[in-house]
């Protein structure tokens, strides 16, 4: 019989799953130290200030958690396909052509005098709709054509950027929108509101409770469990009988749909209208959430909450160390690279296995 396993590895395997972004984490600050420095400021003031900007005061809780709302539903587009073996990092496409497809389905119901929250679901509905089939489209290519999805959900997303733009500037085009092409806007009535007390609009419990939703679906059910099932083995997973192109087509039928109804809050919460704003980076930082909380729905949860406390302190180092405000775009940059860097290294229960001792 093979020996259990001594305290010391049985306690290191508690720290592998987050091992990488600790890492990656430690990394991301001394180097990101080390260039502001080059730029002449101080680091610990610095991060003093992010601190600040990020988590400071009620001001800057609900600035972090409004950045952080897009960023749950984006994360789910890379975080659910994982569950399957999936690489997929289209979300910014899913993200911007379910804001144009929800505000194709409410402008026509606003129109003809809908009430508010039957203008809203349709809204979600076209959106979620839209994003789910581009995704699902990648997701189909890989099982039944053998098209690499990482590749194929990329080179969608470019196209749904395109196409977003060609019918933005071209046939829904509001006359009234001379210097910067758009849609008409949504009317204040038919938009979505704020959380009760907040300044921070309806998408973050939307977010929250996909994420939620999310995790109880590849954790606590039959599906998930079959789906993780094809993500460890395909070729067992057909060999029991699981249906895996099905599967396939349907998880990423979901996780598109995540990052088409963030696309439909942006545009019914936040912008109004369609335009070339959409593509605004939400979808490409959701990799990183996704990442960092190594494809765990419920983790999505923090770690869109830290980014977006990056992204919202942004203003503060420019009016206080005279930085850009996309210095915080080099540090998350720096994470992103420092993550898959850190992947590379041998979790930490296999640290005296190959050590030799």
């Amino acid at each position: 019989m093979d020996a259990e396993p001594p305290p010391r590895a049985s306690l290191a395997r508690l720290f592998d799953p987050i091992a990488a972004p600790l890492a990656a984490g430690g990394a991301t600050i001394a180097l990101f130290g080390a260039f502001v420095a080059a730029a002449g400021r101080d680091p610990v003031e610095v991060y003093r200030l992010m601190g600040v900007g990020a988590f400071g005061s009620w001001f800057s809780w609900q600035n972090t958690l409004l950045r952080a709302s897009p960023l749950l539903l984006a994360a789910l587009c890379t975080a659910l396909p994982a569950q399957m073996g999936l690489v997929v990092i289209g979300g910014e496409g899913a993200f911007v052509v379910g804001g144009l497809a929800a505000i194709a389905a409410g402008l026509p119901l606003a129109d003809a005098g809908a009430p508010p929250i039957l203008v809203q679901l349709a809204m979600a509905l076209a959106g979620m709709a839209a994003g789910g089939v581009l995704i699902a489209l990648a997701g189909a290519l890989r099982h039944w054509r053998g098209v690499n999805e990482t590749i194929s959900s990329l080179l969608l997303s470019s196209i749904a950027i395109a196409v977003m733009n060609q019918v933005v500037e071209g046939p829904m085009r509001d006359p009234a929108s001379l210097n910067k092409p758009s849609t008409r806007p949504l009317p204040d009535a038919d938009m979505l509101g704020n959380l009760p007390g907040m300044d921070v609009h309806w998408g973050l419990a939307l977010g929250v409770v996909a994420c939620i939703l999310a995790w109880a679906l590849m954790s606590r059910t039959t599906f998930g469990f079959a789906a993780r099932i094809v993500g460890g083995n395909p070729r067992a997973a057909r060999m029991a009988g699981l249906p895996v192109g099905r599967m396939t087509v349907i998880v990423t039928f979901l996780a598109g749909a995540a990052a088409g109804l963030a696309g439909m809050v942006e545009v019914a919460a936040v912008q109004g209208s369609a335009n070339a704003n959409l593509a605004a980076g939400y979808g490409l930082t959701g990799i990183l959430v996704a990442f960092l909380a190594r494809q765990n729905p419920l983790a999505v949860i923090p770690v869109a909450i830290l980014l977006g406390g990056i992204g919202a302190s942004g203003g503060l180092l420019q009016r206080r160390l005279d930085l850009p405000d996309a210095a915080v775009l080099v540090l998350q940059g720096i994470l992103f690279v420092a993550l898959l860097a850190g992947e590379a290294l041998p979790p930490p229960s296999e640290w005296r296995t190959r050590s030799g001792r």
